[in-house]
């Protein structure tokens, strides 16, 4: 049938869900459906980026159809994932923006504008009302337990999507909103899956990594019985020698649920699964008795008393190494894995909090969480998704990479921007020199906001000229561990509705849609596109010339904020002999604003003088380091002539903490 303008619900069948977009309760069965429904937008996946870009189409004034293989709606955003990692707060415009905004009004109250301020943490049953009140008023039917089976094809257009009960999706335009890249997979589009080596985009953190981060803070036995190597490896242990830094591989970060906690009265206590095993746990066991005192998961606070709780530690809730076949895996072997992760997940929590052999003060800390009895309703408290972090990646005309996230190149197709750290969760336990590891955790903050490209949303044109991927878009492992953020994923979904609603006004390939008329819409539509100020000269530490340095600096990465790769810091030694000149070039003579940049945190010096080298004088300004890390702080404006006269030197006389130099930059004024 066709899917009319007005109409508000779509019917389903044959165990697929119905949406009845503004109900109280949207996302329940019903009966049945039509066996065909021709939308101008057909989204496979009703991720957070899938009902944005349902969303937008409607809002474009043409027909979009959401079409979802699990029962859930919402993707991350409404499973649990309350604490949204965000980056640059400033970086989310559009739909995403609103949607965040309308989380605000949601607990705040007053009226919705487009200066509202943006929330980002919230509970998941305010993240499902706001989105069904977005998918109300849009008119969009959101079709759920619905998996896809098939395609139909004319050449290299998807004509129909077919699923499992035999219903059929046509359309003009399609787009796989879904964590695992299922419908770009069907349409045969290039994807990979794992992590490149650094060699294949000359990267640097990328493929193997064994770092400090959730890692293994005391020595910890690999074996079964303790010393003996024929016992075998405990569970989740690979057996597979450590490979080179940098080099690539079949695997993935870690998934976990993202559990909604709460300490109030009513909570429900963590049972003991059924398939409970002990030995999952001996690691965490062994880490504790040997001196780990926690943390063993995180508490972040949304409201209403609850947290978005995630992993934290050597052993926590990410299930290490037991994912690696989810991307590619049919459903049945998929739901084998994700029950695989919901026993070891239970089992943790209630063998921290039960097991006798555990000191009292861990089983009492975690006794005093439990399960919300107002979340997850059908699901007894717990979240009805597995965070799927990473699964299969496209591979387009644009790939994304280190170099994107750091600022080293900068796609000039810009459709939204990024801004998060490059964060991967580990990836596998390992034995080295006799002691059990953990290998793949990454974090590593970028710059400032990057520009995510057109074309690593749509595939070549040859492979699928009606397609449109904003989730598992292209980008290399680590790129793709900054983008992959549910308000990233809002932005792309917003632009790739807006996109194929170009594409069907012009007749044309996806890949043949003008960029500047596209970005111009979705600048229209409160989108941000760009970041920086034109003309502005930027300063790091790491450049190859214009830094002066006296006595004796360190270079380090270990708190977030910086520019560039790195920052240095003092060591809090060699007070006034310590410092570090950055002498600029500047193109021309006036008047340039300084700004300056640094790593915040406790043991920081809070009078850190600063001289301010200008035309006709110097200026000393004193700033403190413990407060306003990784933003640009301005100094003041001064007159330069151009060239390097100028410059900008850190000091580090009598100052009562460590001495940062990271970045400044020069804004014409």
């Amino acid at each position: 049938m066709s899917l009319p303008l007005s109409r508000r619900r779509l019917l389903t069948a044959g165990g697929a869900g119905l949406v009845l977009a503004g109900l109280a309760d949207p996302f329940r069965a019903g009966p049945a459906r039509a066996a065909v429904t021709t939308a101008d937008l057909v989204v496979y996946g009703a991720t957070s980026g899938g009902l944005a870009a349902a969303i937008t189409m409607r809002r474009l004034g043409r027909t979009a159809v959401v079409i979802e293989p699990t029962s859930h709606v919402g993707g991350l955003s409404t499973a649990g994932l309350g604490a949204t990692d965000t980056g640059v707060q400033a970086s989310i415009g559009g739909l995403a923006a609103e949607f965040y905004r309308r989380v605000y009004v949601r607990y705040h109250g007053g009226t919705l504008t487009p200066t509202s301020p943006l929330r980002m943490t919230f509970e998941p049953h305010i993240a499902a009302q706001v989105f069904a009140e977005m998918l109300a008023e849009a008119g969009v039917p959101v079709v759920v337990g619905a998996r896809l089976s098939s395609l139909g094809r004319t050449g290299n257009r998807i004509t129909e999507l077919r699923t499992e009960d035999g219903s059929v999706y046509a359309g003009g335009m399609f787009v796989d909103a879904t964590y695992e890249g299922d419908l770009l997979a069907m349409a045969g589009v290039g994807f990979t899956v794992g992590r490149e080596s650094n060699d294949t985009y000359g990267e640097t953190i990328n493929g193997v990594q064994s770092g400090n981060t959730h890692q293994f803070v005391y020595p910890v036995d690999p074996y079964v019985t303790a010393g003996s190597p024929a016992s075998g490896l405990l569970p989740g242990i690979s057996a597979t020698p450590l490979a080179p830094r940098g080099s690539g591989d079949d695997r993935i970060q870690a998934y976990c649920f993202r559990m909604c906690l709460t300490q109030a009265a009513n909570r429900i206590p963590f049972a003991k699964p059924s398939g409970y095993d002990p030995i999952r746990y001996e690691l965490l066991l062994r880490h504790i008795q040997a001196g780990y005192t926690g943390p063993y998961f995180t508490t972040h606070s949304i409201g209403g008393g609850k947290t978005d709780s995630n992993n934290n530690g050597a052993v926590s809730t990410d299930h290490i190494g037991l994912n690696h076949a989810y991307p590619t895996a049919s459903w049945a072997v998929r739901e084998s894995i994700i029950a695989d992760h919901r026993t070891y997940q239970q089992g943790l929590m209630w063998f921290l909090a039960n097991d006798p052999r555990l000191p009292a003060t861990v089983r009492d800390s975690t006794a005093r969480w439990g399960l919300p009895v107002d979340e997850f309703t059908t699901t007894g408290g717990w979240p009805p998704l597995l965070y799927i972090r990473e699964a299969r990646r496209m591979v387009s005309a644009y790939v994304m990479t280190e170099a994107d996230c750091r600022g080293r190149v900068r796609a000039t197709d810009s459709v939204g921007l990024a801004s998060y750290t490059m964060d991967s969760h580990n990836c596998q336990r390992v034995v080295v020199d006799g002691w059990v590891r953990n290998e793949g955790d990454v974090q590593i903050s970028v710059p400032q906001p990057y520009p995510v490209s057109y074309r690593a949303i749509v595939p070549h044109q040859n492979q699928c000229a009606n397609l449109l991927v904003p989730v598992c878009l292209s980008a290399s492992h680590i790129a793709y561990g900054s983008i992959r953020m549910e308000p990233v994923f809002m932005i792309l979904g917003q632009a790739a509705a807006t996109a194929a609603a170009l594409a069907l006004t012009g007749n044309l390939a996806v890949q043949a849609v003008s960029v500047p008329a596209l970005q111009a819409r979705l600048r229209q539509d409160g989108g941000v596109l760009d970041w920086g100020t034109p003309g502005e000269v930027i300063l790091d530490n790491a450049s190859a010339s214009g830094i002066t340095r006296a006595g004796t600096w360190v270079r380090s990465s270990d708190v977030g904020g910086y520019h560039g790769v790195d920052y240095e810091h003092d060591g809090n030694t060699a007070k006034g002999v310590n410092r570090l000149r950055f002498r600029p070039t500047l193109p021309t003579s006036g008047s340039w604003t300084v700004h300056l940049r640094w790593t915040a945190h406790p043991n920081r010096a809070t009078n850190v003088p600063v001289d301010i080298a200008y035309s006709g004088g110097v200026t000393t300004r004193t700033v403190d380091q413990r407060q306003s890390g990784g933003q640009w702080v301005p100094l003041g404006t001064y007159p330069f002539t151009a060239g390097s006269d100028g410059s900008v030197l850190i000091r580090t006389e009598d100052t009562d903490g460590y001495v940062v130099a990271d970045a400044v930059r020069f804004l014409p004024a």
